[in-house]
């Protein structure tokens, strides 16, 4: 699952103690294990490998350039969703041709971008999207490649965050508008219509609900393809796959393979896939240090140097991430904590009522499968600067995102004159 273990009283990543790490770089500090991230895309890829699927990780959950350049060299594509990242998937070398852009709100300046490298498709979330990606297009002389990308009104059975495939979501286009859409085909003489999309959520521990809306959008694609006379060339599947942050029980790449394979037996087209959390998140850990033991009649507030505004997701979702010490201490008492940050608000709570050893100032603490949806969600709130970012692979490590300093953050701030 990952490779953060511990050896003896240690937390290792793969062969580095984490200590050591800490202890050079500071805190608050993302370590991210190189094998789990390359490990989670080949066991996509295995899994797949009777179909050939392009497989494009999700960048949004964990954009760092390190691990980007890691998935690339492993024959992954890219999912973007922002100018931003457009620039990243160019910056690690990503091939144009395996790369598509998802997203509700491409501005034009976005769209010219992705068109002048050449991606390989755009998903589509309205038809005022694709009027203006046609008109753009039209205008550079070009052609530009298309997925409309289905919303099948399928309950993922996950936070109501991470849903996407509802029919109340901003996510995606309802079937009957897909439908008119294809009807009137020829209003968009700039558009290459040659894929189907959808994605229906995040962290979905079962195949149900994906067979479910897979079986929708294959009879849309039938439906289509007989009336309309459009070819898709390539489905893509989107993500979706869980990890495990606490108790869950989630499908394996295998178990989601032998699930839906058989959906797609005899169709021509290629599928796609974009995970991203399955990825990314097992691959990474928040490194934290105790600045102060707080006790009270009601709590003891095991106080960090970490903070909501370095990892939202607790705040933000009510996350669970499981916190264990860099260094275990058998004899230790056990006491149940609130480990909550410096940030000035009463919803910095990294964790609530854990039993974890008695803490000390200066002990470290780590905040496990923090690898996606962590750094990339970071902010300056209060003014804080943003954690460094480490990747390990084997017997080394080496520092891939500097921490901030206080002149970088107020890079760009200016006092007006008047």
């Amino acid at each position: 699952m990952h490779d953060f273990k511990y050896v003896g009283q240690e937390l290792y990543c793969e062969k580095v103690r984490v200590r050591d790490i800490v202890e050079k770089v500071g805190t608050p500090a993302y370590i991210y294990s190189y094998k789990t991230f390359t490990d989670h895309i080949m066991k996509i890829q295995k899994a797949f490998q009777s179909v050939n699927p392009l497989i494009c990780y999700s960048m949004k959950a964990n954009s760092s350039l390190a691990i980007l350049d890691a998935v690339v060299k492993k024959g992954a594509g890219l999912d973007i969703v922002s100018g931003g990242e457009l620039y990243r998937a160019q910056r690690v070398g990503c091939h144009p041709q395996k790369i598509v852009f998802a997203g509700v709100g491409k501005s034009s300046e976005e769209i010219e971008s992705a068109l002048r490298y050449g991606i390989l498709f755009f998903n589509v979330e309205s038809e005022p999207e694709l009027k203006l990606i046609n008109h753009i297009a039209a205008k550079m002389n070009k052609k530009a490649r298309v997925s409309l990308r289905i919303n099948p009104d399928v309950d993922a059975h996950t936070h109501d965050h991470i849903t996407t495939g509802k029919a109340e979501s901003k996510f995606g286009i309802d079937l009957g508008t897909a439908k008119a859409i294809f009807s009137r085909q020829r209003q968009y003489p700039a558009i290459h219509f040659c894929a189907i999309h959808v994605h229906i959520g995040s962290q979905i521990v079962s195949g149900d609900p994906f067979v479910k809306a897979f079986k929708k959008v294959l009879k849309f694609i039938d439906e289509i393809e007989k009336t309309h006379h459009v070819r898709i060339e390539y489905l893509n599947l989107g993500g979706g796959l869980a990890a495990v942050y606490k108790n869950e029980k989630p499908q394996t790449a295998e178990d989601y393979a032998r699930k839906i394979l058989p959906l797609f037996k005899g169709r021509k087209f290629r599928l796609v896939f974009e995970p991203g959390r399955f990825v990314s998140a097992n691959g990474g850990i928040l490194v934290g240090k105790v600045l102060y033991v707080k006790q009270t009649n009601v709590k003891n507030f095991a106080i960090v140097d970490t903070a909501m505004n370095d990892l939202i997701r607790p705040t933000l979702y009510e996350a669970h991430h499981e916190v264990l010490p860099l260094l275990q201490k058998p004899k230790a008492k056990k006491w149940i904590y609130d480990v909550v940050g410096p940030v000035c608000e009463s919803g910095d709570v990294l964790a609530r009522d854990r039993h974890l050893q008695e803490m000390i100032t200066g002990d470290y603490v780590a905040f496990m499968t923090a690898g996606a949806y962590g750094f990339v969600m970071a902010s300056n709130y209060n003014s804080r600067n943003r954690p460094c970012e480490v990747l390990v692979k084997g017997n080394r490590f080496e520092v891939v995102r500097k921490r901030e300093t206080y002149p970088q953050l107020i890079a760009g701030e200016t006092i007006p004159k008047f």
